[in-house]
């Protein structure tokens, strides 16, 4: 596997960074960014250029998601907001605060009116968008909450945290139905799922991505890890192929690299960012030959692998 620089860049017109990038769901003709100024910007793949800027925040944007089809999508701010775009038009539908800085933020996947937050007092919330209501509250982490993800059919909710656990959910019940911990454990900022639903990846806060089962057990698969990156404490993104042959991350050093899923074995290592992280990563969903990273020096690359 060869992996190369296609030839541009998207120039951020801010130079305090971009915090992570996110393709249309599908389609992935347009890309998403959140940035640490505090504006979200919409991006044309095949026109490589800004297509709309979304100003409504007055923090940097620490996380940002499109809705199951992509007509809205929810940006979270260290400015204690999550505003909801409409895609197309660039208009703020509803606002939503608990007070609380939000980290990450997931649309449930069955129902585009509700979405979930895990916030910096520990807690998780459900919203509904419509109404800007919570309507469940999820509160056994015990430090701020880092990643949700659904497994199982969005029947179930895996979450992570700084305090080194891993939570298991039943959805729309408040009661975790398996903690996962044992002193060995590092944070896990990031989680990503497989493409074939069966396997979590976790970027572990010492130095390598850690994959756990996505269904039954949740059993942590100790045998696939995989190395060679300097995390240094950042959430660097991962990524993988849609076939589910290659795995892709950032580091801390603005580096990004590629696994073999199966072999586990590194393939390629490449500067990607200056001055800070490689802190965001995407695979796109249609053209496997393309991938596109994100850093804190103010850049978004598309690279090409072949």
């Amino acid at each position: 596997m060869c992996v190369y620089f296609v030839g541009f860049v998207y120039l951020i017109a801010d130079t305090k960074g971009v915090q992570r990038i996110r393709l249309f769901p599908g389609t992935g003709h347009l890309l998403l960014s959140a940035g640490m100024e505090g504006k979200c910007k919409i991006w044309s793949i095949e026109g490589k250029q800004c297509m709309r800027t979304y100003i409504g925040h007055s923090a940097a944007v620490r996380d940002v998601q499109f809705n199951n089809d992509g007509s809205t999508f929810l940006s979270a701010s260290l400015d204690r907001f999550l505003r909801l775009w409409h895609t197309e038009s660039g208009k703020v539908l509803q606002t939503f605060t608990n007070r609380r800085v939000p980290y990450v933020v997931q649309f449930y996947p069955k129902d585009n009116n509700f979405f979930v937050v895990g916030c910096s007092d520990a807690k998780i919330v459900t919203y509904d968008a419509t109404t800007a209501e919570i309507t469940q509250e999820y509160n056994h982490h015990l430090a701020p909450v880092n990643t949700i993800t659904f497994c199982e059919d969005a029947t179930k909710m895996v979450t992570s945290s700084d305090d080194k656990k891993i939570l298991v959910w039943e959805w729309d019940i408040g009661v975790p139905i398996k903690y996962i911990s044992d002193p060995t454990m590092h944070s896990i900022p990031v989680f990503t799922k497989h493409p074939s639903d069966l396997y979590l990846l976790g970027q572990s806060l010492d130095n390598q991505i850690v994959v756990y089962q996505a269904q039954d057990r949740y059993a942590c698969q100790r045998k696939k890890r995989f190395l060679g990156h300097l995390i240094a404490g950042y959430a660097c993104d991962i990524t993988v192929s849609p076939d589910g042959k290659f795995v892709m991350c950032g580091d801390g050093d603005g580096k990004i690299f590629f696994w073999d899923w199966r072999s586990h074995k590194l393939l390629q290592k490449y500067r990607a960012h200056e001055n800070g992280p490689a802190i965001g990563c995407v695979w796109h969903p249609t053209e496997p030959s393309l991938v596109f990273s994100c850093g804190w020096d103010g850049v978004i690359k598309m690279w090409n692998n072949s």
